[in-house]
């Protein structure tokens, strides 16, 4: 028989084997192991020679080994108990299984007749015995009483399953987001206590109306907050049943219904125009391409071209549609599919467009304050929010890249193809801003934290901005020409509002057109607009899930759309 190696200071009781090359640590748990004190050699360490132990030691580590062994007696004692009582559980667990399944329930007839309502109209009917549906959002058992969470979209109701109605079978498997029935009387919570709505359904009768699985498809076995995003984005159907996710898209309605209230206040009128178009508005690079029977066509960037068509018959007016961006960015404020409210006004000055981009969103977040429902959402998600202050504070581009250079705030250095330039140690080379940068997204909102309050940058060179913004006088001999134009950056978001005066004159337009390389004659009916009586005239583009961003200070745009679609995200 090989003799059993023993290192105290390399071995180790947790993976040795007793050979040379892995040695036990100690000779306590050698004796423990192979139950023999004949065959041991011991060192005291790696420098050492391996030795028989001493009589005296193997007496110590004879007692020690007896406690080890009385140990794992007592462990497989414990485990024996444990067993039997799991045992003795699952016993008794199908036996009351099967008792329950001899229980069936109906409806008390001689009881009240219940009022069928939803769980946001029940404040009325307290007192009174009502049906409400819904699904499982929280399951608790405790000592043959089961309380059920139930969420039925309009809000969350605490109920109460006592008696024989926690004793079926449906009862007593009961999974969360199943979807139920329940009938109870609706009282008001005990003194002391706490439910949303500040009652309670004692339930009399109930059923399943769709059971959800149990065992490894449980809800909470395929996601928790603690999934991966990847996992998150996949089961986004899932996700939206969540308290947060489902307030944020809550809070989404309310502002799309203030947003037009305030803007129907000041008298303008929605339309929706088509998404289907065959010209581009932002750059060709942006554009989503389709074959349109036979024809080429794409996903709209913006609506406002058709938005100025409706200018001279409709008035002002706005729209809230769908608008696509092709562009192969990850970023958290960017979506490839985002909605996008659009607004255009005749008649107008450039200090007119920013005027009424400010009074728009300052009404709008007032009217959403006002409302106890979405103040309660957006108190919910960004607790301690407080209404932006008027006037917004207004920087032209100028001055801006002034603010960066004496803050500090460089950007990436590229070469005239758009790649990054390196410094010698391999990474960016960062260099200050000058006139004729584009303000990157970083800069940007390093800007709007820093100063902490709405900014409306304005005035931004030609060359950054789409063909279509009309241009401030140049003054003479000056190299660069600006636009009406500005954007509305907000603290923790950026940029969520774009907008600028439109060119009014026909042939300052085509020009436009042949400077920019674009043919002139999809655009027939753009350029009408200027033959047909021109005037001067100013609009914008709004993102909602930007601005809901910022209102619910959510991390990224993807939190606030109810499907996002990102780049390789076109799923579910």
């Amino acid at each position: 028989m090989a003799p059993i190696h023993i290192d105290e200071s390399t071995g180790s009781d947790t993976t040795g084997t007793g050979t040379p090359d892995q040695p036990y640590q100690s000779l306590a748990f050698a004796l423990f192991t192979h139950g023999s004190s004949d065959g041991f050699l011991t060192r005291k360490d790696s420098s050492g020679t391996y030795e028989e132990p001493t009589q005296s030691s193997l007496k110590k580590a004879k007692k020690t080994a007896d406690g080890l062994e009385k140990k794992r007696k007592k462990q497989e004692e414990l485990a024996e108990q444990k067993a039997k009582a799991q045992g003795d559980e699952q016993e008794k667990r199908e036996k009351l299984l099967e008792e329950s399944k001899k229980i069936v329930l109906t409806e008390d007839a001689s009881l009240p007749s219940a009022k069928k309502a939803k769980i946001s109209q029940l404040s009325d009917l307290r007192s009174q015995r009502v049906r409400v549906f819904g699904w499982v959002h929280r399951l608790r058992s405790q000592k043959g009483i089961i309380f059920v969470v139930l969420r039925d979209g309009t809000g969350y109701l605490q109920t109460v399953l006592s008696g024989v109605v926690s004793q079926t079978y449906d009862a007593l498997t009961l999974t969360l987001e199943s979807s139920i029935e329940l009938v109870g009387t609706l009282q008001v919570v005990p003194e002391g206590k706490t439910a949303p709505g500040g009652h309670e359904l004692i339930v009399d009768y109930w059923k399943v109306v769709g059971a959800a699985p149990g065992a490894d498809d449980a809800f909470s076995n395929r996601l928790n907050e603690k999934s991966d995003p990847s996992i998150q984005a996949d089961l986004r159907h899932l996700v939206i049943r969540g308290e947060t996710a489902s307030s944020v898209l809550r809070l989404r309605a309310y502002l799309l219904s203030a947003f037009r209230d305030s803007l129907v206040n000041h008298h303008l009128l929605e339309v929706t125009p088509p998404c289907l178009v065959q010209t581009q508005v932002e750059g060709g690079a942006t554009l989503f391409s389709l074959n349109y029977y036979g024809q080429p066509a794409y996903l709209t960037q913006s609506s406002q071209l058709y938005l100025e068509t409706c200018l001279p018959s409709l008035g002002d007016v706005f729209c809230v549609q769908e608008s696509f961006r092709a562009e192969n960015s990850h970023t958290r404020r960017h979506l490839s599919e985002y909605t996008h409210l659009e607004a255009e006004l005749a008649f107008i000055s450039f200090d007119d467009l920013m005027d009424h981009i400010e009074t728009i969103i300052c009404e709008t977040v007032d009217q959403l304050l006002a409302n106890p429902v979405s103040a309660g959402l957006i108190q919910q998600l960004n607790p301690g929010f407080k209404a932006p202050e008027r006037p917004f504070k207004r920087m032209s581009y100028f001055d801006a890249i002034a603010w960066l250079v004496d803050h500090g705030i460089k950007h990436a250095a590229e070469d005239a193809e758009g790649n990054a330039i390196l410094d010698e140690s391999g990474q960016a080379k960062m260099v200050d801003h000058v006139v004729g940068d584009d303000i990157a997204e970083a800069a940007e909102r390093q800007m709007t934290d820093i100063i902490g309050t709405p900014v409306f940058l304005h005035s931004f060179p030609a060359e950054l901005k789409a063909f279509y913004m009309k241009k401030l006088p140049a003054e003479e001999g000056a190299k660069t020409v600006y636009t009406e134009s500005c954007d509305l950056l907000m603290p923790n978001v950026g940029e969520i509002v774009g907008g600028s005066m439109r060119i009014s004159d026909m042939e300052e337009l085509l020009a436009a057109y042949k400077r920019e390389g674009i043919d002139s004659a999809p655009y027939y009916w753009f350029t009408d607009q200027r033959k047909y009586g021109t005037c001067e005239h100013g609009g914008y583009g709004l993102g909602v899930e930007r601005f809901l961003a910022w209102l619910a200070n959510r991390y990224t745009v993807r939190e606030c759309s109810l499907y996002p679609r990102w780049p390789g995200r076109a799923t579910p």
